[in-house]
């Protein structure tokens, strides 16, 4: 049972509250339907299994839906006079670079109340990079984007995307979760209708979160915030939303933790003895060292601040930023 604050409140960041289940678009080969070229299907079992319980999927598939059927005629991407293009394997006539932008734009669209895209690493249509550019004569060069993927991103700059490939990476893993739970939280105020003290106040509660990305970014949103009611609040919000989700998609560095879980040290500074603080000191350094993950010290830091409670550290998403059950930070 979560302790309790002296009012008789469990405090909401510390208490893992109940999350609701987010809309995520996904490639549908990766939940294991057979859409694939050669009809077959790219089932990710952490997606199917460790993930199902947290989201619903809502799967896309530019190539079936552009009227490709399966099993169909594989596609490239290659580079030519008129840039590049999406055209068949055996048959180079066959041109789908339009359809597949088109119908990107067309559900970057349609899919407004979705939090995040997991797409298929490597295919012409959804890869989000590095996917195979082929010319003239040559091994093909590493450097395309699906083109899918390409119209739908260009849409939507500050949606969470990445690709099932880069989830195995711990790092990427926790990177985009906690852009995908900051997008929904920012995507609820907007449809309440953001005022200056509603965006004052997201971005209260996310002020350590953006410390770990940036400490640059984190100044220049506190300066945007400090014109809320003084500027026209449409623009303010736009270049807001830029800030945060760009500074978001930088990899949090062990530094960047280390220096907000001493931030955070500070708002004990008069409760812990002697004892308690060396110990979270020496949590800290372990974790910046690489010598244990972000949990160490996280889990030491809110036992104290349930001990003590702090109205201002109580409200940080930083502290609990995902569902715990989904152990984003164990392995970081």
């Amino acid at each position: 049972m979560d302790p309790i604050s002296p009012r008789g409140e469990v405090p909401p960041s510390l208490s893992s509250p109940a999350m609701p289940r987010l809309r995520l678009a996904i490639s549908s080969c990766l939940l294991g339907e057979r859409v694939r070229f050669d009809g077959g299907h790219k089932r990710d079992t952490y997606i199917t299994e460790a993930l199902n319980a947290y989201f619903d999927f809502v799967p896309v598939c530019p190539e079936v839906a552009i009227g490709m059927g399966t099993p169909r005629e594989p596609i490239r991407i290659v580079k030519t006079g008129q840039g590049l293009r999406a055209r068949g394997v055996r048959h180079p006539e066959l041109d789908v670079t339009d359809p597949l932008h088109q119908f990107g734009k067309a559900m970057a669209d349609a899919l407004g109340d979705i939090d995040g895209y997991i797409l298929k690493k490597d295919s012409p249509s959804c890869g989000m990079e590095r996917v195979r550019v082929h010319g003239a004569g040559g091994a093909p060069s590493r450097t395309g984007t699906g083109l899918y993927a390409q119209a739908f991103m260009a849409r939507r700059p500050w949606l969470p995307i990445e690709e099932e490939g880069r989830l195995n990476d711990p790092v990427l893993r926790e990177n985009f979760f906690e852009r995908v739970f900051v997008h929904y939280r920012w995507r609820q105020i907007g449809a309440a209708g953001i005022t200056p003290a509603a965006l004052v106040e997201f971005h209260s509660r996310h002020k350590f979160m953006v410390m770990a990305h940036s400490q640059a970014a984190y100044r220049r949103l506190g300066r945007l915030v400090a014109k809320a009611g003084s500027e026209s609040l449409e623009t303010l919000v736009s270049s807001y939303e830029a800030e945060l989700m760009s500074a978001l998609q930088r990899r949090a560095t062990r530094k960047g933790h280390t220096n907000v879980l001493m931030h955070l040290l500070g708002f004990l500074r008069t409760q812990l003895d002697k004892a308690d603080r060396a110990e979270l000191l020496e949590s800290m350094e372990n974790y910046r060292l690489g010598l244990v993950p972000l949990i160490v010290p996280m889990t030491l830091l809110k036992h104290h601040f349930r001990r003590h409670p702090n109205p201002y550290v109580n409200q940080q998403y930083y502290l609990n930023p995902h569902p715990p059950e989904l152990m984003l930070r164990n392995l970081i």
